[in-house]
C-alpha cells in the first residue's frame, strides 16, 4: 500500500528562540503555511507580533504569551492582514489591546473576508485552521508611526506605505537592533506578490523596492522575515536586489514588445538560475504580472 505524507498539524508548534533579552521569535515550522511570530517584553507590558492562522493558533499563542508575560499587560500587532499573520486575532479579544496602522485596518475590513474564502479554498489543513474565524477590528489605529512603551523598552511601529500590501507595517526594537518585516522580506524564498486581478492589485513592485531601500538605511542587526530563517541585514539587500532585477528584466522585455507569456518564461528561467535554492517560484509569474502592469503606467 502506498504511503501518504501525514497532514500538517492544525496548530502551530510553539518553539521559541531568544533573540535578545526578553525578546523571542517563534519560528514557522518547515513546510507549514505559517508566519514567524514574536514576543517582545518590557517591565510592565509585552507585545505579540502576528497571531498565526485561525483561532486555535491564536489561542495557543495567547496561552504562551500569557504565561510568558507573568501578569504584564499584553499588546498585539500584525505586520499585515493576510491569514497566516492576522486571522487568529479573535483569540486575543478582551485579553490584549490590538493595534495596527490605519491602512492595514482598512485592508482587513475591505479584503479580509475575500482572503478568508480564498484560503479556505486551498482545502485540507489550511481550511481546518480557518474553521470558526471571526475577523475582528483593531482596538487602536495609528496613521504613520506609533511608539509603544513596554516599560524600559520602546517598540516602534511604522506603516511603510504600499508594497506587499497597502497596509504593511514594520516593528523595530531599537535597543536590541531587531526588525520584524512581515512579508516585505522572505528568507530563501521568492518574494510573495499577491497579484490577483481583478480582485486585488494593490501590491506594487516599484514601491516595494523603495521601501527596501529605506529599511536598509536603518541598518538593523537582526531581521525577522515573514517566512524563513531569521538573519541579518543581508536579507533586506537580497530582497531589494531581487526586486530590482525582476523589474529590470521584466521592463526590458516589455520594451521590446515581448508577450507577457514570453516574459514570464524567460524571467522565471533567469531567476531560477540566479537563485536555484529559493522556494516559491510560482510567485515569479505573479511578480512579472504586477510589474508589467506598473510599466504601463
Amino acid at each position: 500500500m502506498a504511503e501518504h505524507p501525514a497532514p500538517e498539524p492544525p496548530v502551530h508548534t510553539i518553539r521559541p528562540r531568544e533573540l535578545a533579552r526578553d525578546l523571542l521569535v517563534i519560528p514557522q515550522l518547515p513546510g507549514q503555511l505559517a508566519a514567524n511570530m514574536g514576543v517582545i517584553g518590557g517591565t510592565h507590558s509585552v507585545l505579540v507580533v502576528e497571531t498565526g492562522m485561525g483561532p486555535r493558533n491564536g489561542e495557543a499563542l495567547l496561552r504562551f504569551a500569557s504565561e510568558y508575560a507573568r501578569g504584564r499587560r499584553i499588546f498585539l500587532t500584525t505586520t499585515h492582514f493576510h491569514p497566516e499573520h492576522a486571522f487568529g486575532a479573535q483569540a486575543f479579544a478582551g485579553e490584549a489591546e490590538y493595534l495596527v496602522n490605519r491602512a492595514q485596518a482598512k485592508d482587513l475590513k475591505t479584503k479580509g473576508a475575500g482572503y478568508l474564502d480564498m484560503f479556505r479554498g486551498f482545502g485540507g489543513p489550511i481550511a481546518e485552521q480557518l474553521e470558526g474565524v471571526e475577523l475582528v477590528s483593531p482596538d487602536q489605529v495609528y496613521d504613520h508611526t506609533h511608539v509603544l512603551d513596554l516599560g524600559s523598552r520602546v517598540v516602534q511601529l511604522r506603516a511603510t506605505g504600499r508594497a506587499h500590501t497597502l497596509g504593511d507595517q514594520v516593528i523595530t526594537v531599537p535597543d536590541a537592533g531587531v526588525m520584524f518585516t512581515g512579508d516585505l522580506v522572505e528568507a530563501g524564498q521568492f518574494s510573495i506578490f499577491p497579484w490577483f486581478p481583478p480582485y486585488d492589485t494593490d501590491v506594487s513592485g516599484t514601491r516595494w523596492i523603495t521601501v527596501m531601500e529605506k529599511l536598509l538605511t536603518e541598518q538593523p542587526e537582526v531581521v525577522v522575515p515573514g517566512h524563513g530563517d531569521v538573519g541579518g541585514p543581508q536579507l533586506l539587500a537580497d530582497v531589494r536586489d531581487y526586486l530590482r532585477l525582476l523589474r529590470d528584466e521584466t521592463w526590458r522585455r516589455r520594451d521590446s514588445a515581448a508577450s507577457e507569456e514570453t516574459i514570464v518564461e524567460e524571467v522565471t528561467a533567469l531567476m531560477l538560475e540566479r537563485h536555484p535554492e529559493w522556494t516559491g517560484q510560482e510567485w515569479i509569474e505573479q511578480g512579472v504580472g504586477c510589474l508589467c502592469a506598473e510599466h504601463a503606467h
